[in-house]
């Protein structure tokens, strides 16, 4: 696909949005934004990153992206502080500690870390702020939900948080207690690209003959990492109860890092459970497969993202632009993106889950009604123009 500029988002966005976005880069023309993350491909803050820098530079913002490198110790070490700051109980040595500091340092000696406005994403690359240049504002991006971290990798990892000139967090209920001005911005998803963009039939057909799934019944599909938090024992456990009334098959379909153990425990615990049932297809996929994960939604009937904890989940809304109908946890971001009895249902259980599946198959005409509110809900809130006009606003107002 070539360079999309900001022109190319006149025909999806709301009307107004790009001449807006536009006047806003005028304010901000000329500085530099720099972003750092611990990742270029794999998860939703790469993607995001990945649409967002060339339109940016595009808008004559100078908009760099740097990412930090380190040993599989380091990555083993901020793997369990996250999962600590999401709550779950984690052995947090200081080994561990020490390591995660000494690759910090390492990528600060590496990295050129000048501009007006610098965005560090995530815990991996946070302790570079001890080693920021005399200009420029440093902001934490923080993409996770740390409403209720465990209390020796918060306390750890808030004395770098605090020395920041600011944070930004997806949602109010992720954020924690700090004495800098903290900003709210949703993450977004991008319409034109290969996750997002119109497929003809002919084209989802040929992807989905490749990953042998038939389309002769209808299909639930859940996108995600394979991981606990994800549930997808429980929506096996709520597609089956599903079809003792309701005909259809199931599509589990997501990857995971192949240095995460857990992951790979959890994918052959979801392979033992679907055993050979032919209407449960398990697809572990490459990171880079946006086709196949488009055509897989645009085939879908009904959406499924059962988590029990989430940070955003914009699977969710990409789905929604697809015009799906989502079954979802009420959790994290989903609280936001599914409103409930509109574009989706929340639910608790796989009993809640397969109840509302069920009244799903059974009145197509709300499938389509819920599939049209979801895909407007996601333009006016959740698309990459909305994000851009964020960050320039954000930009522009730090650097005045």
């Amino acid at each position: 696909m070539s360079q999309l500029t900001i022109e190319d988002y006149r025909e999806v966005a709301p009307k107004g949005t790009v001449d807006f976005i536009c006047r806003l880069a005028e304010r901000a023309k000329g500085r530099r934004f720099l972003h750092v993350n611990a990742t270029r491909y794999g998860g939703g803050v790469a993607e995001i990153l990945h649409r967002l820098i060339p339109i940016m530079n595009d808008l004559q913002v100078e908009a760099r992206w740097e990412v930090i490198v380190g040993t599989p110790a380091f990555y083993s070490s901020v793997r369990s502080l996250q999962r600590a700051l999401q709550g779950m109980e984690q052995v947090i040595t200081e080994e561990m500690l020490e390591t995660y500091l000494a690759t910090n340092a390492d990528n600060a000696r590496r990295l050129p870390l000048h501009g007006d406005v610098v965005m560090i994403h995530d815990p991996q690359p946070l302790a570079l702020i001890e080693h920021r240049p005399s200009e420029g504002r440093w902001l934490w991006r923080s993409h996770g939900d740390l409403a209720r971290p465990q209390r020796r990798a918060w306390t750890f990892l808030r004395r770098y948080a605090v020395r920041y000139d600011a944070t930004v967090f997806s949602l109010p209920r992720f954020a924690q207690p700090l004495p800098i001005p903290q900003y709210l911005i949703h993450p977004s998803i991008d319409p034109l690209s290969d996750k997002n963009r119109r497929l003809g039939r002919q084209e989802i057909d040929a992807i989905l003959d490749r990953l042998q799934v038939p389309r002769d019944k209808p299909i639930l599909l859940q996108v995600s990492r394979f991981e606990r938090f994800k549930d997808p024992l429980g929506v096996i456990n709520a597609f089956r109860m599903a079809r003792k009334h309701n005909d259809c098959r199931l599509v589990l379909a997501g990857g995971g890092a192949p240095d995460d153990p857990e992951g790979q425990a959890v994918l052959a615990e979801v392979r033992e459970a679907a055993g050979r049932d032919p209407d449960i297809h398990v697809l572990e996929l490459p990171p880079d497969a946006h086709l196949e994960i488009n055509a897989l939604q645009r085939a879908a009937t009904i959406v499924i993202q059962k988590s029990t904890r989430e940070g955003f989940g914009l699977a969710v809304s990409e789905a929604m632009w697809k015009g799906k109908p989502v079954v979802g946890g009420a959790v994290g971001g989903l609280l936001v993106q599914i409103v409930h009895d509109v574009t989706g249902y929340l639910v608790n259980s796989p009993e809640g889950t397969a109840f509302w599946i069920r009244h799903l198959l059974n009145n197509p005409e709300l499938i389509s009604r819920m599939g049209g509110a979801g895909r407007e809900h996601v333009r006016r809130n959740f698309l990459i123009t909305r994000h851009l006009s964020d960050y320039l606003t954000l930009l522009a107002r730090l650097v005045a």
